[in-house]
């Protein structure tokens, strides 16, 4: 890997192509590097985890919208969308608009933290309808995704978007964009525009994650995966792109990071180096942020230590300043205390998701966000017991760059109405690659048939898997097949109407959402 220094440039030093950030993620996209057996494998394990979550997720409102949106534009050749015959083809970024959203609802499948947050599987949405709209082929497909990939991680390690309030999508953009490019074999040129044009209309703020956090958390990573397909279609047609980007005097860095002065050091692999980034990543076993996974699994481990929990006095997480700022007491946000909150919501307050666990022992993606389990006394009582505490070293060993140091739970310090004091730490989760029970190509495939029992039939879903076993050996007809279908009562109907259902209906009245 080189490190690349990134750093604003006056308009007068007219900053040549070559020495731009976009550039070298260009290049790096552009090289046509084979891709790893074992990368290619984990490519094909996230492909399962994006179908699981999207199983668990799909009669949900904002997934059944973002459907009902891309249903209004079918397209020939088209891309699949989760749920829906394979045979019924609709525009590819609507496509990945629709299946983002359906992979990002639950917020359950894979991340990266570093410098800043990612969940890389959201670059599988877009690439793949790109893939199926162009009549690409398995080894294509694996080479955009593990570039996408390669990216994401590589900016994330390299720039820091949350202490500015940008929001992560801001990284996503521009990988899903290289990622496209990758597999259609653009050359780095048009990358290079489509990389800026990526970055431009994909950076938000991140109050998106913040206070009363609606639907549109699912929605902008979907959004971002289809301004990057618009991005790279544009660019195509031999348009530019605000450059550069990153740089310029009134760009990224100097009004939305760190100012003028600012330098980021951003690594990127050599010419003729593997892309190998995607193995850096993890998935969740949990319904939750990513920092909670340790934390439910601490909690599972704690409970039978601590007994009859209406003897507790208090609980003290002491965590890293992430964990603490932004799903913790850190955060000043009054809704993670709301028994009233949005599914969202809890979803970043671990102090509700502490509680639930350690009360049930266990964590499940419906169950415990129920509005009836969130109000429960017993649970609100506990909930209001625990805070959280930024620890230097816990917010080090978040930062560190050593994957045996680097670490993303706690310690906690649990205080009865007795006096009495238990404690008890953990650094990572167990399904971490590095944790107790790391997940494989089998723990994936259970992950999935869980998510998808009693939505998709067995036989589709040993259909569906066959399909992901043969990833590296599809042929362009057998894309189409990296999707499943349910049967359409399933979908049932949505009350929604929208501009793209105007003409049709005249007024607002039911939709049909089906297959």
């Amino acid at each position: 890997m080189k490190q690349h220094s990134v750093r604003t440039a006056t308009s007068a030093e007219a900053l040549p192509r070559a020495g731009q950030l976009a550039w070298k993620i260009a290049e790096v996209a552009a090289d046509p590097v084979p891709v790893d057996d074992d990368v290619a494998e984990m490519i094909g394990n996230r492909i399962i985890d994006n179908a699981a979550v999207a199983a668990a997720s799909l009669t949900r409102r904002p997934v059944a919208s973002a459907r009902a949106q891309a249903l209004a534009h079918p397209y020939q050749p088209g891309a699949t969308v989760f749920g829906l015959s394979p045979h019924r083809r609709l525009s590819p970024e609507w496509a990945a608009w629709a299946n983002g959203v359906a992979v990002r609802e639950l917020d359950f499948h894979d991340t990266f933290l570093a410098a800043d947050y990612s969940h890389p599987g959201d670059n599988i949405p877009p690439v793949l309808a790109v893939a199926q709209h162009c009549g690409l082929d398995g080894t294509a497909l694996v080479r955009g995704i593990a570039t996408a990939y390669e990216i994401q991680v590589d900016l994330v390690k390299g720039i820091c978007l949350h202490e500015h309030k940008i929001d992560h999508i801001a990284h996503l953009g521009p990988s899903a964009a290289a990622g496209i490019g990758a597999a259609l074999g653009l050359p780095t040129e048009t990358i290079y525009q489509a990389v800026q044009q990526a970055l431009h209309v994909t950076t938000t703020t991140r109050q998106s994650r913040k206070g009363e956090i609606s639907s549109w958390k699912a929605y902008a990573p979907a959004f971002a995966g289809k301004m990057a397909v618009e991005a790279v279609d544009r660019v195509m047609r031999g348009e530019g792109a605000p450059s550069p980007a990153w740089e310029g005097e009134d760009g990224f860095i100097a009004y939305l990071l760190g100012g003028p002065t600012a330098e980021y050091i951003v690594p990127l692999p050599e010419k003729g180096e593997p892309k190998r980034a995607i193995l850096d990543t993890y998935t969740k076993e949990h319904s939750a942020e990513y920092q909670s996974q340790a934390l439910i699994d601490l909690a599972r481990r704690l409970g039978p230590k601590v007994g009859d929990l209406s003897q507790v006095a208090s609980i003290v997480i002491r965590t890293s300043h992430h964990t603490h700022y932004v799903i913790g007491t850190g955060a000043g946000d009054p809704q993670k205390m709301d028994p009233k909150a949005s599914r969202e919501t809890l979803d970043h307050s671990i102090m509700y998701i502490f509680a639930v666990a350690l009360e049930d022992g266990a964590w499940h993606h419906i169950r415990s966000y129920a509005p009836e389990r969130a109000s429960r006394p017993s649970t609100v009582a506990l909930w209001h017991k625990i805070s959280t505490v930024e620890d230097p070293e816990w917010t080090r060993r978040y930062h560190s760059r050593d994957p045996r140091e680097k670490a993303f739970g706690g310690r906690v310090v649990v205080t009865l109405k007795d006096g009495r004091v238990i404690e008890d730490e953990l650094a990572i989760a167990d399904a971490h690659p590095l944790g107790a029970r790391p997940f494989g190509r089998a723990e994936y495939v259970a992950k999935f048939r869980a998510l998808a029992e009693g939505v998709v039939s067995p036989a589709e879903q040993d259909r569906f898997l066959g399909t992901v076993d043969r990833l590296i050996r599809l042929k362009a007809d057998d894309l189409p097949g990296l999707t499943f279908q349910v049967d359409p009562a399933l979908l049932g109907t949505v009350r929604t109407t929208g501009i793209f259902d105007w003409r049709a209906t005249s007024a607002p009245e039911l939709t049909v959402i089906s297959g």
